[in-house]
């Protein structure tokens, strides 16, 4: 059967506590839509420790001369792979691989090593324990810095590679398509991928934030993070890969292969028939917006339809820089996506760093927390001129561009977080300050919030995180970020009814918006924007455009009523009559 790969759009479904086998085959957690069928083959093994008592020759000098040439060359060798993904237009990538060129280049790395070595350590010995020293401190931060400790492992790794000699770590070569599984993929993986030659990616570990996440959607390649089972299959056996919904059949026979294709052509065609603003069947609008992290996400926000911006993540513009940016710098970032959206709106979350997100020129303590810690807002707090800063450089957007512009707060907790930003906002020209509910408690007491603020904007990744006390980056947790939890359908109810009562928008801005049966249920639960990545967008347009406010309604009430997630999302299913046609049925 020949290889081929089919993208489609994003599509929750229920995932296990950790991935397992099902019935059909193997479950992961889906990170990037589309579904693939071909050959597995596998990622080379990691390479070997070096031998804990390996020792150099006694010229120690000489040693670290070597270790110098081998960082270097790893540092040239990412310098040239950031360079060839910039060329070919994948900006996340290339800025990916830059900041594994900063940590090869780290002057830390050889004075760390450089200890052991006068010492009589063999260079490859010396290097990987300096290595396994800065991944235990990152790791042990939590949240996004310990998602990058697979950064350093496949620096650590090439730079073993070049000192011992062994081949380099990477993608194994092939004439023919094939599916990729790997324990893991280092962004110098990704970023080296034909997505011609690679259909689909496959991973034992990872979460829905890793790299191989975030670059498989850019790249639109469907992916599956945290399947332990993949483990254990055997080089060469076909895989039918849902990126959608975290399944992946082994072996499948013609019948399972034709569903899938059928599924994928009444995507594709319901998708060529979304156009236009987002609406239900009888004319309920519904602002269907685009979640971007910079001006390079315009450009695919807008061919997706985005009707303008929910979620300008603004934090790519602070972290992997040894220095705040500029007013200079901020304005021209926000003028460049406001300028796309002219007769739209373009929501900026304020500055979401901190804690598990530090930023290099900020001195912050150690938590014990960092996901609890001081992170969002909460960082404004002690540093003011940060906060000052940037909304003076949206202030400056906002009176000369004609978008409308509206600002919100992360890590909003109660009345005196909401009060202190509305007040920042106001002080700034700006006029509409709004927050982001990824709190409970900030759900818990909307009522009161909605009071002071002009919108809400539910982050429900966070807020499932919080509501489940759940670090979202551990893949073996991943079940309590499933967004139809019932518990997390109560807050988000809760804060909707909330903003309506007070006559204030109320939008859903996390992973759950891109669920086109999600979708169908947050209207109904009251939301008035949806924001997602931009493939997401037409198919919700289309499920939306399929289905009536009532029916909305009451798959919204079918789903509140059920005591799981995997029980909510079949009753609104069954509420949801037009979703046959869509392939999501």
């Amino acid at each position: 059967m020949t290889p081929r790969r089919w993208d489609t759009s994003k599509s929750w479904s229920p995932v296990p506590r950790s991935a397992a086998s099902g019935s059909d085959g193997l479950v992961g957690i889906g990170v990037s839509p589309g579904i693939a069928f071909a050959p597995l083959k596998r990622m080379a093994e990691p390479i070997a420790a070096p031998e804990a008592s390996l020792r150099h020759a006694g010229d120690a000098e000489a040693e670290q001369h070597r270790l110098t040439q081998a960082l270097h060359a790893v540092a040239t060798e990412l310098e040239r792979r950031s360079e060839q993904a910039r060329s070919a237009g994948r900006d996340d990538a290339a800025d990916v691989l830059q900041a594994q060129v900063m940590m090869a280049s780290d002057p830390g790395l050889p004075e760390g090593a450089g200890a052991m070595i006068r010492q009589g350590k063999a260079a490859e010995r010396a290097i990987f324990d300096t290595f396994n020293t800065f991944r235990d401190m990152i790791t042990s931060a939590g949240g996004y810095m310990a998602g990058r400790a697979a950064d350093l492992d496949d620096i650590r790794d090439r730079v073993v590679a070049v000192l011992t000699g062994a081949d380099m770590p990477g993608i194994p070569e092939s004439d023919e398509p094939f599916i990729l599984v790997a324990h893991d993929l280092a962004p110098a993986d990704t970023a080296g991928i034909d997505a011609d030659l690679v259909t689909a990616l496959v991973t034992v570990q990872g979460s829905p934030t890793s790299h191989t996440a975030i670059l498989a959607r850019t790249m639109g390649i469907p992916a599956v993070v945290a399947c332990a089972s993949a483990a254990e299959l055997e080089e060469g056996v076909q895989l039918l890969v849902d990126g959608s919904s975290g399944t992946i059949s082994v072996d499948p026979d013609e019948q399972q292969v034709a569903q899938a294709r059928e599924v994928d052509r009444l995507r594709l065609a319901a998708i060529a028939e979304s156009t236009g603003p987002g609406a239900t069947a009888d004319g309920h609008r519904v602002q269907l917006l685009a979640n971007i992290g910079g001006p390079d996400d315009v450009a695919a926000a807008v061919a997706n339809g985005a009707e303008g911006v929910g979620l300008y993540r603004t934090e790519f513009l602070y972290l992997d820089r040894v220095d705040e940016p500029t007013l200079e710098e901020q304005r021209h970032a926000y003028h460049q996506v406001s300028v796309a959206f002219p007769n739209g709106k373009v929501v900026v979350r304020t500055l979401d760093a901190g804690a598990d997100k530090p930023l290099a020129f900020i001195p912050t303590a150690e938590e014990p927390n960092p996901a609890l810690g001081e992170r969002g807002l909460r960082l404004a707090h002690t540093h003011a001129q940060l906060l000052a800063d940037q909304l003076e450089a949206l202030g400056q957007v906002h009176e000369n561009d004609p978008a409308e512009l509206l600002v919100m707060a992360p890590m909003v907790a109660d009345v005196d977080d909401a009060e202190f930003f509305t007040r920042a906002v106001r002080n700034a020209g700006l006029n509409q300050a709004g927050i982001m509910v990824e709190v409970p408690s900030a759900a818990i007491r909307a009522r009161d919030l909605a009071d002071i603020v002009d919108f809400f904007s539910i982050g429900t990744n966070d807020l499932a995180q919080y509501t489940y006390a759940a670090d979202r980056q551990v893949g073996n947790l991943a079940a309590y970020q499933n967004p139809w939890q019932p518990a997390l359908l109560d807050l988000i109810a809760m804060t909707a009814r909330a903003a309506a009562e007070a006559e204030k928008p109320c939008g859903v801005c996390g992973e759950a918006a891109s669920d086109p049966v999600l979708a169908c249920v947050l209207v109904g639960l009251g939301v008035t924007s949806l924001s997602m990545s931009a493939p997401a967008l037409p198919m919700v347009r289309a499920a939306l455009a399929r289905h009536d406010l009532a029916q909305c309604r009451a798959a919204a009430e079918a789903a509140l009523g059920e005591r799981d997630a995997e029980a909510a999302n079949a009753a609104a299913k069954e509420a949801l009559p037009a979703l046959m046609e869509l392939g999501l049925a």
